[in-house]
């Protein structure tokens, strides 16, 4: 016959699970092991605790088991429950992903790095989130070699804080090859629950270019649609410009290296405005020509997503878009200084120098 071990306990130890049985703050669980306790301590087995308290022969054994083991802290708590949690290195796997790429890829994902570490998923993720780590995106730069690139800088961004008394700054620009796109079938449109619809493929209509100058004090925008960009549409445009804007304001024009911009041609016609001034940003810079935050509007709100079956119905809705954006313009504001931006680039251009010198060696 199996004989439970005895347990032996001093007054201290009966006072306390006997205030733990007659407790009105003590949970039910923790009252019933020190009642199972106290029962044993008097001799009885566990088949007799099980029958006197109306619970299973199991139950009593492993709580006296583990009073025995490990005191009150024994019943005081439930063992974990599951399997125990796994450790991760994180250092191994920071170095992992920062210094590292998986065989035959080019990134991590938390399925390759989970594999290696023998870790979920999951972990990897919130370990990733947790240091800041996104190995599936990647950002897009370009540092400008432009010898000149500091004078260029200061010259615009000058425009842009301090523009000229009794001046025009107008950024200008021309958006090649805009697409007139029409969906190979029509797409349904938004409902609750489902998005709007678009077929991936599309036929092509022809193309534009569109010309644009945006008056950097209001937010106006002066446009034009043509179907080449040659220097004689930039000469062209540069004329509706003349036009358009009050003949006793000096015109500031901020463009980008485009060959056509600095035709001969283009030249000689600008040569006999002297209003007009010719502002060129630094090669690989066309981020500090401001109109390109307005063609990023255009395309976004209207033509990417946008089916047209000709060129004139797409110059129309442009057209109108424009017209629609000149009835309540916002200029686009700068804040960054010239200094700003130029520590920024040394930052950039130092660690670019010291990334290839590494590679070299």
């Amino acid at each position: 016959m199996r004989v439970a071990p005895a347990i032996e306990l001093t007054d201290e130890q009966i006072g306390e699970l006997t205030r733990l049985t007659r407790s009105r703050l003590t949970s039910v669980r923790l009252a019933q092991r020190a009642q199972i306790v106290l029962l044993a301590a008097q001799g009885l087995q566990n088949k007799d605790i099980a029958e006197q308290l109306a619970i299973g022969r199991v139950q009593v054994a492993r709580w006296r088991k583990r009073y025995l083991e490990s005191g009150l802290q024994g019943i005081e708590r439930d063992l974990p429950r599951g399997a125990p949690a796994v450790k991760v290195d994180v250092a191994k796997l920071v170095k992992l992903t920062t210094q590292s790429t998986p065989e035959a890829a080019t990134h991590w994902s938390t399925r390759k790095m989970a594999a290696v570490l023998d870790v979920s998923p999951s972990t990897v993720m919130r370990h990733w989130q947790a240091n800041g780590l996104k190995p599936h995106l990647v950002r897009g730069f370009k540092v400008s070699r432009d010898p000149k690139f500091a004078e260029k800088l200061e010259d615009i961004v000058g425009l842009y804080m301090s523009p000229p008394e009794h001046a025009l700054v107008l950024c200008c620009d021309e958006k090649s090859q805009v697409q007139a796109l029409d969906r190979t079938q029509p797409g349904l449109p938004l409902k609750k629950g489902r998005a709007a619809t678009m077929t991936h493929d599309y036929k092509r209509h022809g193309t534009t270019t569109l010309f644009a100058a945006l008056n950097v004090l209001d937010g106006q925008v002066i446009a034009q649609c043509q179907e080449r960009h040659r220097h004689t549409e930039w000469l062209k445009f540069l004329k509706q410009i003349d036009r358009q804007t009050p003949k006793d304001k000096t015109l500031h024009l901020i463009a980008d290296n485009y060959a056509t911009h600095k035709h001969p041609v283009v030249q000689g016609w600008l040569a006999k405005h002297p209003r007009f001034n010719m502002h060129f940003t630094p090669t690989s810079a066309s981020w500090l020509n401001m109109v390109e935050r307005f063609f990023r509007d255009i395309t976004v709100n209207r033509l990417r997503r946008g089916v047209f079956t000709s060129v004139p119905e797409l110059v129309t809705a442009i057209d109108a878009y424009i017209a629609h954006h000149n009835t309540q313009p916002k200029p686009f504001i700068w804040t960054k200084t010239a200094r700003d931006i130029l520590q920024k680039v040394i930052r950039a251009n130092a660690r670019l120098s010291s990334k290839q010198n590494a590679t070299l060696h």
